[in-house]
């Protein structure tokens, strides 16, 4: 087996992982560019910024990368993270009462391989009150995730009411996609004949 190695500081990315029961250590590289060219669709942004990423690490014969991106887009644009408390309760009452899609890109990179793949989810909230979006900005301070929110905590019980596709790819990390693929198996899963 491979070294895994996470290139993300997300504690969620970190407990996904971690419940694959593969041992893996964390290298995260400063100051990575995160912006577009205009001509990448925002479907396609999360996967060209996780591929952006991997390709500023240079992996070793014995190592395994993954990188992730995570995008909330409604309405043609992308929600990312939140600048301050007025701008979390903007991207909140913006999701409230719709349907919108979370976009992870993956790239998986080996010494001489890549997997690269996106997994989209589509996500409903009911019609949040401005209390609801109010407390759970103040309380829960979701300045750290896209879209304003995590669907693991308070916003996502009492809010979610429909989701088609992966949860934990909501939560940033598709863990079962990333499990299935043939990269992954071929270089971190021991055969067991």
């Amino acid at each position: 087996m491979k070294k895994l190695i996470l290139a993300s500081n997300s504690p969620r990315r970190k407990e996904l992982l971690a419940g694959l029961g593969i041992p893996f250590e964390v290298k995260v590289l400063p100051d990575i560019d995160e912006s577009c060219p205009a001509t990448i669709s925002v479907e396609q942004q999360a996967q060209y910024i996780a591929q952006h990423k991997a390709a500023a690490y240079i992996v070793q014969p014995d190592e395994f990368l993954i990188t992730a991106d995570t995008t909330v887009v409604i309405d043609n644009q992308i929600l990312g993270k939140p600048v301050d408390s007025a701008d979390a309760q903007r991207m909140l009452q913006l999701l409230s009462g719709r349907e919108h899609q979370v976009i992870t890109g993956v790239c998986l990179r080996t010494y001489n391989a890549e997997s690269l793949f996106s997994v989209a989810t589509k996500v409903t909230f009911k019609k949040l009150t401005e209390a609801e979006i109010q407390y759970y900005v103040a309380h829960y301070k979701p300045f750290d995730k896209a879209g304003a929110y995590g669907i693991q905590e308070w916003i996502g019980f009492i809010g979610v009411t429909q989701i088609h596709g992966s949860y934990y790819n909501v939560m940033g990390l598709p863990i079962q996609r990333i499990y299935s693929d043939e990269l992954f198996a071929q270089s971190m899963l021991q055969t067991t004949e």
